[in-house]
């Protein structure tokens, strides 16, 4: 058993995973006690979410993940319908606290003495009193919705005054409101709300089987469709003991690197486009443009949608599209360096980058910022290399990091990451075995859990459930890196002038969607 774990007397399962995952149910004041001990060891909180059980334990459940450098303990703590009340983790981890109110807005649980209680996901779609994810709420069902005045934190003093921006914008981006507080063009507050893409998806998980519920998950978060799809097919996988074919892990991986490096040359692009350098967005999207082409050519989709499945994949690589991949290899390998060089040298682009939006690694650490923002600011945060899975486990992943966390910074990282992906790719396409690519999902029985983990191109991505009879989903939870990562982003504004909060946004590039589920 874990020594966390061990030292708190908590008997512990240490489920069939790689990287090490125990699951354990504790008690309340145990529930505060692993936290605190995660923290002193220098761990973190990946996500917090609950559970509907009054059907089969007549309880309510919390559900942390937590994890440090000897794996990750996914803990449950039984609530009961009579005294709807959780321990508050925000003390110990700043990042619970929206996480927290999510709980409550969908399932009524409050975290104890928690301070900010305002409604986080729930705005004016259902009534106060309505609690989505209960099993006893129906769907589709006339509420009294009533008003939705969120109450914002006011920044008074002579000068100050509030800008708000959203939550409809004038790109074609998904919604979400920001409220400055600034002294003319100076930012000294950025409050955000979202919960605007709210879709209703954890509750329509409920109503799927595990092997229909891919297509949701690989759903939730377009631009990070591979590494949801990968997460959920881990935790069926785990919840059945299905067993999937070293081919497929390999194809797995190679998606997910593709994904990475896709998104980092849409937002290279980006960012040298807001900071007016319009030559960098076209080549940034030709670049990416000749990806996509080629997914949809031998992968079947220009985003690999649907290409990852419970089992293994539903498409194969073959020696035509093996030979592709090679060539768009040593293209990208021999454009980008120049694309960098341009980047770096271009005075305009390093005046708008350098100082801009910086994150310390001090307070990235206290307030668990993730990811590649994460490591844009001196955090050792990458599961490839920290808890290596196959294939990664074989193919020894370089971490890559800055220390300034600015824009400057989360560019460079961007950079250093799609060079790193080239060469993995490369490898994998070297080493990867033969064979079949899917096999049958086992049947998982009423009471099965699992859990997937995956480094995303945004951060960790999970995705947490538990089944009922016919191989049917009871909760699904998935967990997108920027429930951690936009409170960082109201930090790194401060200081900043209006202007440059496109540019800071972008750097980040976070997900409303995946957050707001």
């Amino acid at each position: 058993m874990t020594s966390i774990l061990s030292a708190l007397n908590i008997s512990a399962r240490r489920m069939q995973s790689q990287p090490p995952i125990w699951q354990a149910t504790v008690s309340g004041p145990q529930y505060r006690a692993v936290a605190e001990t995660v923290q002193r060891e220098g761990g973190r909180l990946i996500a917090l979410w609950g559970s509907d059980d009054r059907e089969h334990d007549a309880v309510f459940s919390v559900h942390a993940a937590l994890a440090w450098h000897e794996g990750m303990i996914w803990m449950r703590m039984q609530v009961k319908e009579s005294r709807p009340i959780f321990p508050n983790l925000a003390d110990i981890f700043p990042v619970a606290n929206r996480m927290q109110r999510a709980i409550y807005d969908l399932l009524g649980l409050r975290a104890d003495k928690a301070g900010d209680e305002r409604q986080w996901l729930r705005h004016a779609a259902w009534s106060a009193d309505d609690f989505p994810l209960r099993q006893d709420f129906i769907s589709g069902q006339n509420t009294d919705n009533g008003q939705d005045d969120y109450p914002f934190v006011k920044v008074e003093g002579e000068g100050v005054h509030e800008i708000p921006v959203g939550p409809v914008h004038a790109g074609i981006i998904e919604p979400g409101h920001f409220r400055f507080s600034v002294v003319g063009e100076r930012v000294l507050r950025l409050e955000e709300r979202l919960g605007y893409a709210h879709k209703g998806i954890e509750k329509r998980f409920e109503a799927m089987t595990l092997e229909e519920g891919v297509r949701l998950a690989s759903r939730i978060s377009g631009d990070s469709t591979v590494a949801y799809a990968f997460a959920y097919s881990l935790a069926v996988e785990m919840a059945t003991g299905t067993m999937p074919t070293s081919r497929a892990e390999w194809l797995r991986a190679l998606m997910l690197e593709r994904e990475r490096i896709m998104n980092h040359l849409g937002d290279l692009g980006a960012l040298g486009n807001d900071a007016a350098l319009a030559f960098g967005l076209a080549q940034f999207s030709r670049l990416k443009e000749d990806m996509l082409r080629l997914n949809q050519q031998h992968f079947g989709h220009r985003y690999l949608m649907d290409c990852i499945v419970p089992g293994g994949v539903a498409r194969d690589l073959d020696v035509e599209g093996i030979a592709a991949i090679r060539i768009e290899i040593d293209e990208l390998q021999r454009e980008l360096p120049t694309l960098k060089l341009i980047y770096d040298e271009h005075a305009g682009l390093q005046d708008r980058f350098l100082t801009t939006g910086r994150i310390v690694p001090e307070l990235a650490a206290k307030l668990g910022l993730t990811g590649l923002a994460g490591r844009a600011s001196g955090q050792l945060l990458d599961l490839r290399v920290q808890f290596p899975a196959a294939p990664y486990d074989q193919l020894q992943v370089s971490m890559t990091t800055q220390s300034c966390g600015d824009v400057a910074a989360r560019v460079n990282v961007r950079f250093d990451d799609i060079a790193e992906s080239l060469r993995l790719i490369g490898l994998m396409l070297d080493m990867m075995p033969g064979g079949e690519t899917r096999v049958p999902v086992n049947s998982a029985g009423e009471g099965k859990s699992g859990i997937g983990w995956v480094e995303g191109w945004r951060g960790e991505v999970l995705i947490a459930l538990t089944t009922v009879e016919n191989n049917c989903i009871h909760r699904c939870h998935p967990h997108d890196p920027s429930w951690q990562n936009w409170p960082l982003l109201e930090y790194a504004v401060i200081g900043n002038i209006v202007p440059d909060f496109p540019l800071i946004n972008k750097s980040f590039n976070l997900s409303y969607s995946g957050q707001d589920l």
